[in-house]
């Protein structure tokens, strides 16, 4: 046990505690007990989360705790839990701290020796996750891309040989392009899956390549609204005669920096005596 911890062992609880995304039968009994019993609930919408409050009959205080006021606010938090209090974080849907504010409160709360404690409970990246039909024994969670196209192109081309499963979180009005880089950079082909308003009304889970679902959400604009989870699988190294080293795409990369695809495909064939055509279609890839 640390200083700090010998220090505030008398001190409150800190819980962070998941709320649902949308179908309110979502939350746990767990969580509505805590929601209950604390002295203050850390809110990143107050307004919003007093609607799940009374819809449960819950009474306890709400105050704000945003990405704008997290470092502000956080030393209140931190004095009620000093004091013995405890304190409730919640976010206005799923699990605190995932893609939402609350990172620094956990961290001071944890740096003053404060007991952190997570109530667990719905989460929309595991969600989709888990009904995509995509590797999930290994995946990585992007978050939110950059909203300026350029920006989200380089992010998706460092990411373009990831080989675990991709999520990412992404607004209403940029999925249609998005997709569209995604297609550019991963390849047509790729399998992927869109999941929208997961547990609400009109919950939509689309999976296809990624070529044919950009094709479906353009055809229907009801598909660019709500809340938006997309799965994409992760990069397959061809196998066998076609398998292509990390040497080999270097040299391709250097090649396509200077010359047309056609002929750096070619001047690749020769340097590494790879298949001439398997390498013309790396590279249109890669460009």
């Amino acid at each position: 046990m640390t200083v700090s911890e010998v220090a505030n062992s008398s001190a409150g609880t800190l819980y962070v505690v998941a709320t649902p995304i949308g179908n309110l039968e979502d939350i746990s009994a767990r969580a509505l007990r805590v929601l209950r019993e604390v002295a203050l609930i850390a809110a990143e919408d107050t307004r919003h989360s007093a609607r799940l409050m009374a819809h449960f009959g819950i009474g306890t205080p709400l105050a704000a705790c945003h990405e704008h006021n997290e470092r502000d606010q956080g030393g209140r938090f931190l004095d009620l839990l000093r004091d013995g209090k405890d304190v409730a974080l919640i976010s206005d849907a799923g699990t605190p701290l995932i893609s939402d504010p609350g990172f620094h409160l956990v961290r001071a709360a944890r740096a003053a020796g404060i007991r952190v404690v997570p109530v667990p409970g719905a989460c929309a990246l595991v969600a989709a996750l888990s009904a995509a039909g995509l590797p999930s024994d290994r995946f990585i969670f992007e978050g939110f891309l950059p909203a300026k196209n350029a920006a989200r192109r380089a992010r998706l081309e460092a990411l373009r040989e990831e080989s675990r499963t991709l999520i990412f979180y992404e607004a209403p009005h940029r999925v249609l392009e998005c997709l569209a880089d995604l297609g550019d950079i991963f390849g047509a082909q790729r399998p992927a899956l869109l999941a929208r308003e997961l547990t609400k009304t009109f919950e939509t889970l689309k999976g296809l390549p990624l070529g044919e679902l950009h094709a479906w959400v353009a055809a229907d604009t009801n598909q660019q609204r709500g809340e938006c989870v997309l799965v994409v699988g992760g990069w397959e190294a061809p196998a066998g005669d076609d398998a292509v080293d990390g040497e080999v795409l270097r040299i391709l990369d250097l090649l396509l920096g200077e010359l047309p695809v056609k002929r750096a495909a070619a001047l690749a064939a020769q340097i590494t005596g790879m298949r001439k055509n398997l390498l013309y279609q790396l590279a249109l890839e890669r460009k």
